[in-house]
């Protein structure tokens, strides 16, 4: 491929056309636009960054950077753990931020139609506003719904509900050389060809811009409750999952945490979590329409809980209790990065009952090179969190660190026969372990697609392929 052409004066004028003067900015780019949340994946400074409003704009601005080889980012809220809205090329930022609106609810399909800028907690308020429920549930409440769907975010309630995926209907796409396709649509089913529509889902950006999104909704349950579960040791804990997980009932969640990372959401919210004395814990929780049936899921749980060793079960059956627990564990990620000056994550997925194998190694490294690991997640479809934190470790030391540990990791997670990430996406940052993890073939494959989309590699270079 030729080298991406550097904006110029020319370029300006051409590209100020597409957009209102408010929307266009050049000279005055905010710095947040160069990074993601994780400052430890560089930054980079965009030449240009504009912000749509329709796919008619994006198509527009695509068919101008197409026909000049100019690169472009999509960008949303910025929310992503893996450097997948970083610029690594300058050139264009397209922010899809202001395609805020939602704009139907559709009860008699069950679906919800939006554009990519809606945010989570926002979607989520408006469909439970509606009397149904957005089962989707990832952890960051003020990320857009189109980042969610670029990464295929999982979430909390992943173990029963799925992943955003499982509940991407359609889309409007413009494709990196202009065309505004439209894929899917609020039919429930569709075996008409390739799916195209599940191949955006989860592309980070690579192949499509998305411009407005259908998913499905589902019926709101009447009652959820939780039960937080202690135990002596987090393997312990781990090894219970499995055992809950062929109970004839689905749990809503299982998440899993250790008190050390409890502590620091604690200190963090400035709030006193419940029976917090304990080395670690399980929060399971079942949703459902009527008391009785949720009650005999609940008794279900806690029996076979303490058959595998909990040292107890709390039942959170009042609002505060639940909302003790659940902002507790909503502001585990920012809690730990509030504790340390810089860190790193592991985002990968293992099979359930391999979790705990894995959980004792990241402590094995831990000891091993002498930094801080922190890990939460969700232990229910075997998604785990893992974070190396720099503490008062130099610049250098936490260089060689950091690198080796997080190989030594992913290493760990392929013998176990694990993937790369569950729900935060490849981006730049993780590129060579997807590579070591799938091998030449489906890499190979995955750069084919990449080309017919985007001959030109002008959409989000430098993420997941080459």
């Amino acid at each position: 491929m030729r080298p991406f052409k550097k904006i110029d004066v020319q370029d300006i004028e051409v590209l100020r056309t597409f957009v209102p003067a408010d929307r266009f900015f050049v000279d005055n780019i905010h710095p947040d636009y160069s990074h993601d949340e994780m400052m430890i994946y560089g930054k980079k400074e965009p030449e240009v960054v504009i912000q749509i409003k329709s796919a008619q704009e994006a198509s527009n601005i695509m068919k101008y950077a197409s026909e000049h080889n100019i690169p472009v980012t999509p960008r949303g809220a910025g929310t992503g753990l893996c450097g997948g809205c970083v610029p690594l090329e300058g050139g264009i930022v397209l922010n899809t931020s202001l395609m805020n609106r939602i704009l139907e609810i559709d009860a008699d399909t069950m679906s919800i139609t939006l554009e990519p800028g809606v945010l989570l907690m926002e979607v989520q308020e408006a469909v439970k506003n509606a009397g149904f429920l957005y089962a989707p549930d990832p952890g960051e409440k003020s990320a857009t719904v189109g980042g969610n769907v670029m990464t295929n975010a999982g979430g909390m309630r992943a173990v029963k509900y799925g992943v955003t995926r499982d509940y991407v209907r359609g889309l409007e796409v413009v494709t990196p050389t202009g065309e505004i396709l439209e894929l899917g649509g609020k039919v429930a089913k569709n075996s008409s060809g390739y799916s195209l529509l599940h191949l955006m889902v989860g592309s980070e950006g690579t192949l499509g811009i998305v411009t407005k999104i259908i998913m499905k909704i589902l019926p709101s349950p009447k009652k959820m409750t939780s039960l937080l579960i202690p135990f002596d040791s987090l393997s312990s804990a781990l090894k219970t999952v499995p055992e809950i997980m062929k109970l004839p009932e689905v749990a809503t969640t299982i998440e899993f945490m250790e008190k050390e990372v409890l502590d620091d959401a604690q200190e963090f919210l400035g709030k006193e979590f419940p029976n917090r004395n304990y080395p670690a814990y399980l929060i399971v929780s079942y949703s459902g329409n009527t008391q009785s049936h949720i009650e005999s899921m609940l008794d279900m749980a806690t029996e076979t809980a303490m058959k595998c060793g909990a040292l107890d079960v709390f039942l959170s059956d009042t609002a505060e209790r639940q909302e003790s627990i659940w902002n507790a564990r909503g502001a585990f990620l920012e809690a730990i990065k509030n504790s340390t000056v810089e860190m790193d994550e592991c985002d990968v997925v293992l099979n359930i009952d391999q979790v705990a194998e894995f959980v004792d190694y990241t402590r094995e490294c831990s000891n091993q090179y002498n930094v801080r690991v922190r890990s939460f997640g969700h232990a229910g479809d075997g998604n785990l969190h893992v974070y190396i934190c720099k503490d008062e470790l130099d610049d250098e030391t936490w260089k060689k660190t950091v690198e080796e540990v997080m190989d030594k990791f992913y290493i760990k997670a392929k013998e176990l026969n694990g993937q790369v990430s569950g729900e935060h996406g490849i981006g730049h940052a993780k590129k060579k372990y997807l590579e070591d993890s799938l091998g030449e073939t489906q890499m190979t494959l995955m750069r084919n697609i990449k080309r017919v989309f985007d001959p030109q590699g002008i959409l989000n270079p430098g993420k997941i392929v080459d």
